[in-house]
């Protein structure tokens, strides 16, 4: 049986949420005014609308996908997935280091990222976020609202340095 010691889940920020819902409606408003304002429609105009539509497709499922971040550690992991494709864990053993950071600046955006120190980042927003460091492998990054306490849990979990 699992033992979760923590569960918490980091929804995207307010200003990915903002952006997204702008953007659809600027779709939502533009192809209801192709319908509304045109005259004649042609099949040109059809494709268009939905060609956008298909575009507002995509975009809600990457909203969907991406809306959050879930972060575990039960027994002696740490689990993160972020939407469907990004999942990641690691021993707590094998964590060599975790402290409270900030995500801004560093990233440049949101999602799965790449910084500029060769790290990996899963980050829902410019918040706080934990930065653990594996005994093997890239520096890791993922949004959290209590990085104190993830790094608390995490300390417990490894083995005390000699």
């Amino acid at each position: 049986m699992e033992n979760v010691e923590y569960a918490e889940w980091v929804p995207a920020g307010a200003l990915v949420k903002s952006l997204f819902a702008m953007v659809s409606l600027i779709i939502v408003f533009v192809t209801l005014a192709v319908f509304l304002f045109s005259k004649e429609l042609l099949v040109e105009d059809i494709i268009g609308v939905a060609f956008a539509w298909v575009i507002l497709g995509f975009l809600l499922f990457v909203f969907w996908n991406f809306r959050g971040l879930r972060v575990q550690i039960k027994d002696d992991r740490l689990y993160l997935n972020y939407g469907l494709f990004n999942r990641k864990s690691f021993l707590l053993k094998e964590i060599t280091s975790c402290k409270k950071t900030k995500t801004f600046g560093r990233y440049l955006g949101v999602g799965v990222r790449y910084g500029l120190d060769d790290s990996l980042a899963y980050t829902t927003s410019f918040a706080t976020a934990v930065e653990v460091v594996p005994k093997v492998g890239r520096k890791f990054v993922f949004s959290s609202k209590n990085p104190d306490k993830v790094c608390e849990l995490i300390a417990k979990g490894r083995p005390k340095q000699i």
